[in-house]
């Protein structure tokens, strides 16, 4: 069922490029913003979204139901950072006036008629479970529209209780309580009230936003536990792979050594076998250096902006401020733009690459491309369902700008350090002029078997964050324990490097050369395990209903998937290339 929806322009319409780095660090100089308050001053009370409460990111503008505002039509001030907009955040002036520290008794703000149109769409929504989020003082207050009877008649709350708690001059607690219930008749009429009650608060100002957290939740034994597992699993990890390094290396060492002791006659009657026969191929480029060179490069910005990321909101608590967490991601994304092109492009010219631009331009439009390729999807049927997802002009405008005049510069800048500093070829052994034949062998040293198999640990070491993050994005818990995140990322990394340079060592001793593109997808193969989980985690875990919280959760989730993989890729390749270039420049090649 569609609503008639009521859009506000005013807020969106300041997200123009002249705003565009006060959009990125969500700098205000309202008096709201500032969080104190003298007696009597003005209290804005936001209206957010709508939306069913199983289909978290179906939310539509708080007004697209028959909802009527107060008599206060003038508002002081707002502000609306990018991120916010990107979240379809939709704050609207509830038109209720309240005071600080001013107590209102009960008492009516507007009233309506409710035509057939505003009862079929009342009656949906509490069909549908519709519940509604309110902000004071930055403070999320949620409450439901209404609810239904066995009998199949349907009721309202009309009535807002809401209390606020106070400490000196600033608010530290708000709640609402919905009252009144009011059953749904056609051509019937509703009259809305409301009361604000103020109440001396022992909170403090810093720790207002605990009572939102959940560390029965989160801090459960069974995330402790997954933590020590994981960590287990990294001590295994680089148990055997020192193994690989120290024994079976030196194994082959000592047999390679033997066979320099040999003449030439017996050499070529001798058995030989194992990595070191490659040594003409294993730094040949990669076929299609220039896909190759892009998602390396991509991976390099993706795994510094993740780090960055995590530990300024480890620091910032950022989860207290609206959009404050993506905000800070893109501007990180664009600032680090000149890691993508220094290593994309001097891992290109290093595979002696001469189209350096066609590069540059891959590698600067892919991972953004790709965004908003997806995003277009997702706001097509957002548009359609006219919901608050739904992406404004305006941003777009702003995020096409981003790109054009941030992004790609300072990406030019990264590819000609990365060429001109880190461009020359500095491989151990030589290449072939002509590729050595590969040998056959068994299906489970090919390297699709390797890729498949993988991502297997470094996902088993994540499985169980994953759920907890899932659990806060797509239901309604707030993440707040990045300690747990960077320990968890930092053990993916190391998970990571492990795996694929014991499968790289396997490949390789098999005389298959093929290890660049080998080791990259089986370092990014934890992303297909990943998907496969949300897929599973949708059936079975959530409610979600309905085209576009589907198109936007496997949307979504999708890019989420990508950039894991691009990220453990990039980080499976780059150790991987450390342990060939390694192996290859201790043994002495004729």
């Amino acid at each position: 069922m569609s609503f008639s929806v009521y859009v506000s322009t005013v807020g969106r319409m300041r997200l123009n490029c002249s705003l565009l780095f006060l959009c990125f660090f969500g700098i205000s100089l309202a008096d709201e913003h500032n969080h104190l308050y003298e007696e009597h001053e003005e209290v804005v009370l936001w209206m957010n979204t709508v939306g069913p409460y199983h289909n978290r990111q179906e939310t539509y503008a708080y007004f697209s139901l028959p909802f009527c505002k107060g008599t206060q039509t003038e508002i002081g001030h707002y502000h609306e950072t990018l991120g916010e907009a990107l979240q379809g955040v939709e704050l609207e002036f509830s038109g209720l006036p309240i005071s600080f520290k001013d107590a209102v008794a009960k008492k009516e703000y507007c009233s309506v008629e409710l035509s057939e149109s505003g009862y079929k769409a009342f009656a949906y929504a509490v069909k549908n479970h519709y519940w509604y989020q309110m902000y004071i003082d930055d403070l999320p207050m949620w409450g439901v529209v209404g609810e239904a009877n066995m009998d199949g008649d349907y009721f309202l709350w009309t009535h807002k209780k809401i209390e606020i708690g106070f400490n000196g001059n600033q608010i530290v607690d708000v709640n609402l309580t919905g009252e009144d219930k009011t059953q749904l008749k056609e051509n019937s009429h509703l009259s809305f009230t409301y009361q604000v009650i103020w109440k001396k608060s022992p909170v403090e100002y810093p720790r207002r936003f605990d009572k939102y957290l959940d560390p029965n939740f989160f801090q459960h034994r069974i995330h402790w536990f997954s933590i020590f597992n994981s960590f287990m699993m990294v001590i295994f990890l680089v148990g055997l792979v020192s193994m690989i390094l120290m024994r079976t290396l030196r194994k082959d060492y000592a047999r390679y050594s033997k066979d320099e002791e040999l003449d030439d006659l017996e050499r070529d009657l001798g058995d030989e076998y194992g990595w070191k026969q490659v040594h003409g191929e294993v730094f040949r480029a990669p076929p299609h250096p220039v896909l190759f060179s892009t998602l390396v490069g991509t991976g390099h910005q993706l795994l510094i902006v993740a780090l960055l990321s995590i530990t300024i909101a480890l620091v910032g608590d950022l989860y207290t401020q609206r959009g404050s967490l993506l905000s800070t991601t893109i501007f990180l994304y664009a600032a680090t733009s000149p890691v993508n092109g220094y290593f994309g492009g001097a891992l290109y010219s290093r595979y002696g690459g001469k189209d350096w631009i066609k590069q540059m331009f891959a590698s600067a439009c892919f991972f953004p491309s790709l965004i908003c390729g997806t995003v277009f999807i997702i706001n097509f049927v957002a548009i359609y369902y006219h919901a608050s997802r739904a992406i404004p002009f305006t941003t777009m405008v702003v995020v096409a700008c981003i790109c054009l005049f941030i992004i790609l510069p300072l990406h030019l800048v990264g590819t000609i350090l990365g060429r001109n500093l880190a461009g020359k070829p500095d491989n151990p052994c030589r290449v072939n002029t002509v590729p050595r034949p590969l040998p056959e062998k068994k299906w489970f040293m090919e390297p699709w078997t390797i890729v498949l198999l993988g991502g297997v640990l470094p996902f088993g070491s994540i499985f169980i964050e994953v759920y907890f993050i899932f659990t806060s994005f797509w239901q309604y818990k707030i993440y707040y324990v990045f300690g747990f995140m960077l320990l968890v990322f930092l053990i993916l990394i190391v998970v990571t490097v492990c795996v694929t340079i014991v499968c790289t060592y396997f490949l390789l001793n098999s005389e298959d050369y093929r290890w660049q593109w080998t080791s990259f997808c089986a370092g990014g193969s934890i992303s297909g395990y990943v998907y496969l989980y949300a897929m599973y985690y949708f059936c079975f875990k959530t409610k979600m209903y309905g085209l576009f919280q589907t198109v936007f959760y496997f949307g979504y989730m999708a890019l989420g998937c990508i950039a894991l993989g691009l990220l453990c890729a990039t980080v499976g390749y780059v150790g991987t290339n450390i342990f060939v270039r390694k192996i290859y420049s201790t043994v002495k090649i004729d």
